[in-house]
């Protein structure tokens, strides 16, 4: 109903099962009937799908309690922010509509056996609303190139433990109004990556009044900008003053490569405006090793 804020957690979602390759996972919110649902009728914060092992043995207890701690072990993604913060393989919010998830040709994602606002006394009808998800995906053979994927956040702030990154991810931000500047507010992080890669795809996960944000080599090059589309209208996916998606880069498979060790840099830009919650998450995709006909083009 109108003003409820939902979280939930869903476990063994329909997902295709055997030794596959993901090349797309897109999320809308939808009605009874599969309609698309507009942001401003209900907004999308954040959603993720995050892998884990399943201890079958536990699996009664697990759903008979919905307690996740025994008989489920997370597996996350090749990112580098501490424990089990930014976990997730697919994840976005509200620009989730107009951002592209396709992974071009032969690269995909490997999963092996996946089996395992209001007035005061509004009284507003309460809705059934759903989280509809489609994935694209190719059977396995040796044609497929596995994929790494990354998570970067800009408030990652990186010490060091002699020769060890010790990463400390905030996940979000709060973002205070300069009234003395009318410059945008810039955040940075300097990111270590332990072990590099072609660069494949790169996009990012923002929120409203997000201004752009570029991930920068050690050299100062620029790997990927991913920029903002705004909404102009009603419908859904087109929700004006709303943040309705991010650009996506595809660079030329072997144009661009991340060396192992590279410190690259996260910018993150947003209106000089107070904001909380303020997320500035970089999504990279990168290829170990690729074919030879790719490097002969380049």
């Amino acid at each position: 109903g109108p003003g409820k804020i939902v979280v939930k957690t869903l476990l063994d979602i329909d997902f295709p099962r055997g030794h596959i390759g993901v090349k797309s996972f897109d999320v809308e919110v939808v009605d009874e009937v599969g309609n698309s649902v507009p942001l401003y009728e209900t907004y999308l914060h954040h959603w993720f799908a995050v892998k884990y092992i399943e201890n079958i043995t536990m699996s009664p207890y697990i759903k008979q309690s919905h307690d996740l701690r025994n008989g489920i072990e997370f597996e996350r993604n090749d990112g580098a922010c501490q424990g089990f913060l930014l976990p997730h393989y697919w994840g976005l919010g509200g620009e989730s509509r107009g951002t592209h998830s396709n992974l071009p040709d032969p690269f995909a994602v490997e999963l092996d056996n996946v089996q395992c606002k209001l007035r005061n006394g509004f009284r507003g009808p309460t809705r059934k609303l759903s989280l509809r998800y489609k994935i694209r995906w190719v059977d396995w053979d040796e044609h497929q190139v596995p994929l790494k994927f990354y998570i970067l956040d800009s408030t990652d702030y990186v010490r060091s433990n002699g020769s060890t990154p010790i990463h400390d991810c905030q996940a979000e931000y709060t973002i205070p109004r300069n009234h003395d500047s009318e410059f945008p507010h810039v955040k940075k992080a300097d990111i270590p990556m332990t072990k590099g890669g072609y660069l494949i795809y790169g996009t990012a996960h923002m929120h409203t009044g997000v201004v752009n944000v570029t991930l920068y080599g050690q050299d100062g090059r620029v790997l990927c900008t991913s920029n903002p589309k705004y909404g102009t209208g009603k419908e859904a996916g087109n929700e004006k003053g709303y943040l309705v998606g991010m650009s996506v880069c595809y660079p030329k498979p072997g144009s661009i490569k991340v060396e192992d060790g590279e410190i690259l840099t996260l910018e993150s830009i947003y209106e000089n405006e107070f904001r909380t919650g303020a997320m500035g998450h970089f999504y990279i995709y990168l290829a170990e090793q690729i074919s030879n006909k790719y490097l002969k083009e380049i």
